[in-house]
């Protein structure tokens, strides 16, 4: 690439990897500038002691709490961003997720756009994603213009069982729409994918999807070890400078438009660390919006046991349930989603017990099933990221969590119900924040969002924020094809305003 890139991209996760795939055609020049590099292809991607127990892939790095107290975050940095850890389960949003919905514990607010207007992007972010799934199973799912184009990833015997146990009780299991050619992927290594990281072993992530198919254009280039530190504005409020340092070495770019993709926390932190004069509470933040409303799901680990079952699947993870994310199957609130764990193994388990012996916890596991149960986190201006000089503060103000509760009890029953009398359960954590979203969010009114419908910051008209950031609500299911088809509408939106003129 020589002379100055048209576009920058910052970050190489499912937000700017897929927003590149959507341009690459346009013959722009355009660079994406990634923090990290590479996962290489390595005995440790499938080592379960060095990923739950010895935290082989963990950041180096603390975020803090409102108190001070600081933490080891979920937040990893490498090409492809936080999806080559992920579960590869891309769902889209209800219907009625885009509407105002009434929560146990408040309003979940509507989008400024409705599921029509971005469901033509779902079926074109499948497509890229490649994703495997099944119509007609679950009486959530929203109307679909075309079919998934793969089938869905087949239920292991064990797990088939259980899913005709649940059909039996009335439940209605659904095959979980994955991002996973499970073939390629179970040549590699008998393992589950969930929170293993993916060196182009079958796991259609952010980089071995949208950014394979992204830089098989000339004009896309991808510069890895590239850290942002700040955006630079000119007196119309453009972006004129991106400044980075990469090697130890400060350099600058000045492109025409820059899109922001580094995750809803990054995204939010290093706009407030680009503050200037004309803007000194942080770049698009005249709504002073920049950094609230952060959401992460409410979620819990639900294991179910017996001494009758026997479960010998490798990878587990092919069906979910949507029977309470509605409504609490009653008439009252919605509860959520529930869609099984990628297999627990007694050597995943020690990573969370290291005072039960390995031995005995892979008995128990070998009698067990495992449930990830998923709750809508509700956006409030009080839950927030800052910054406190290097110091990035999360303070999250969790909500809605009795409806998890009730959600985590419901799930509990329908289990026993279906033949495992004991039933455990564990909530993650809150200081991970896996599924991170809502700082930058969009909106019709810059008094009171930092982006519009097209994710384009109100105060700067060359700067875009493509990532979970501009996500109005949460939801209850993974945000991942959410994130995706919002970026392929924005990127056929800069190509026909931005790029055509």
């Amino acid at each position: 690439m020589s002379g100055q890139p048209d576009i920058v991209i910052i970050g190489s996760g499912v937000g700017g990897a897929t927003v590149a795939a959507g341009l690459a055609a346009t013959g722009a020049e355009i660079l994406i500038l990634e923090t990290g590099g590479h996962i290489e292809d390595r005995p440790e991607n499938r080592d379960q002691r060095a990923i739950f127990q010895r935290g082989h892939f963990r950041p180096d790095e603390t975020w803090f709490e409102a108190d001070g107290t600081g933490f080891n975050p979920g937040n990893y940095y490498n090409v492809g961003g936080n999806s080559k850890f992920y579960g590869a389960v891309l769902t889209r949003y209800r219907r009625e997720d885009f509407a105002e919905m009434q929560h146990l514990d408040g309003v979940s607010p509507a989008w400024p756009i409705a599921y029509e207007e971005l469901e033509p992007w779902y079926g074109l972010a499948e497509d890229l994603y490649q994703v495997r799934g099944a119509l007609g199973e679950d009486p959530t799912e929203p109307t679909h213009s075309k079919p998934y184009g793969l089938k869905p990833v087949a239920d292991e015997p064990a797990v088939a069982k259980v899913r005709a146990r649940l059909k039996a009780k009335g439940v209605h299991p659904f095959s979980l729409p994955l991002g996973v050619d499970i073939e390629r992927w179970l040549a590699k290594g008998k393992t589950p994918w969930d929170a293993h990281p993916n060196s182009f072993d079958g796991k259609m992530d952010a980089e071995t999807a949208a950014l394979a198919s992204a830089l098989k254009h000339g004009n896309v280039k991808l510069q890895t070890g590239s850290r942002v530190t700040r955006l630079e504005t000119g007196p119309d409020g453009r972006i004129v400078a991106v400044h980075y340092v990469r090697n130890g070495e400060a350099a600058v770019l000045k492109p025409k438009l820059v899109i922001l993709s580094a995750g809803a926390v990054q995204s939010a932190v290093l706009l407030l660390r680009s503050a200037n004069d004309s803007n000194p509470n942080g770049l698009a933040n005249r709504s002073d919006q920049l950094g609230r409303n952060f959401m992460n799901h409410n979620s819990t680990a639900v294991i179910a046991m017996s001494p009758w079952f026997r479960n010998d699947s490798v990878y587990q993870k092919s069906f979910g349930f949507n029977d309470f994310y509605l409504s609490d199957g009653e008439g009252g609130p919605p509860l959520g989603n529930v869609q099984l764990l990628g297999r627990i193994s007694g050597t995943i388990l020690k990573g969370a017990m290291p005072s039960v012996p390995e031995w005995l916890l892979n008995l128990t596991t070998a009698h067990s099933i495992d449930f990830y149960a998923m709750s809508e986190d509700l956006p409030s201006p009080e839950s927030r990221v800052t910054v406190d000089g290097e110091r990035i503060v999360l303070k999250w103000v969790r909500s809605n969590w009795q409806a998890h509760e009730r959600l985590v009890a419901k799930l509990k029953q329908v289990l026993r119900s279906a033949g495992f009398p004991l039933v455990v359960s564990r909530a993650f954590d809150k200081r991970t924040p896996s599924h991170q979203c809502g700082t930058v969010r969009m909106g019709t009114d810059p008094k009171d969002a930092p982006l519009d419908v097209f994710c384009r910051a109100f105060d700067h008209p060359n700067l875009f924020v493509v990532d979970a950031s501009f996500l109005p609500t949460s939801a209850a299911v993974n945000p991942a094809l959410t994130i995706a088809a919002q970026a392929l509408r924005v990127a056929d939106h800069i190509a026909e305003k931005d790029l055509a003129a």
